[in-house]
């Protein structure tokens, strides 16, 4: 009887022992798996970080060098989204600051007063930008164009019935302007109905030299 129950015992230990080793695998298991997991996620984490494109003012594609002011622009999308001009990550005009309007848009880093007038009386070395909205050109007349072309711009010549376009120049700009995009109005390859798509522009204005 003694030796049965000892016999017994012994079995009990080792099913208590077995048992107690199959459990602690199992989790270790488990725990490898939970840390591996988390250690994986965390580098995965700190990669999509590490990989993240860096923002530059106005959302502009790269940065600026020293001495020059970032700007982005948008024309209007046909008579429903109004234009957007950004300098130096301020939005300056857009439809949410409900400051845009049907026709050209404009723009000045300094600031002064109504069209032809206003057109005259923007002083040397204003940067002068532009965007169209629905319809920019019916009301310019040859004066106006003229005016516009002096601050650089070689499209305002062409500048026809609800074409869309954009611009930015300067007052006193002894060459044409590089930052100019300019799109017809045309039924065959308009995006939208009676309006061709959207024209964006962006880049770098070197600052005024003292």
């Amino acid at each position: 009887m003694r030796v049965a129950g000892a016999a017994k015992l012994v079995v009990a230990v080792a099913i208590f022992v077995l048992t107690f080793y199959v459990i602690s695998q199992v989790f270790e298991i488990k725990m490898d798996t939970n840390l591996g997991s988390l250690f994986a996620r965390s580098a995965l984490e700190t990669a999509a970080r590490a990989t993240k494109p860096p923002r530059y003012k106005c959302g502009i594609s790269k940065a600026c060098p020293e001495k020059h002011f970032a700007f982005k622009m948008a024309s209007g999308a046909a008579n429903v989204v109004g234009p957007k001009i950004c300098i130096e990550d301020n939005v300056l005009m857009s439809g949410v600051k409900n400051n845009v309007g049907r026709g050209i848009n404009v723009a000045l880093v300094n600031d002064v007063a109504p069209f032809i007038d206003f057109l005259k009386s923007i002083p040397d070395g204003t940067i002068v930008l532009m965007a169209t909205y629905d319809d920019g050109a019916t009301k310019l007349n040859d004066e106006a164009r003229k005016l516009i072309a002096e601050l650089g711009s070689t499209s305002i010549s062409n500048l026809g019935f609800r074409d869309n376009w954009v611009f930015c120049g300067g007052k006193g700009i002894k060459t044409k302007s590089p930052f100019e995009q300019h799109i017809k109005n045309n039924k065959d390859t308009n995006k939208y109905e009676g309006w061709p798509e959207v024209v964006e522009l962006e880049g770098c204005i070197p600052q005024k030299q003292d």
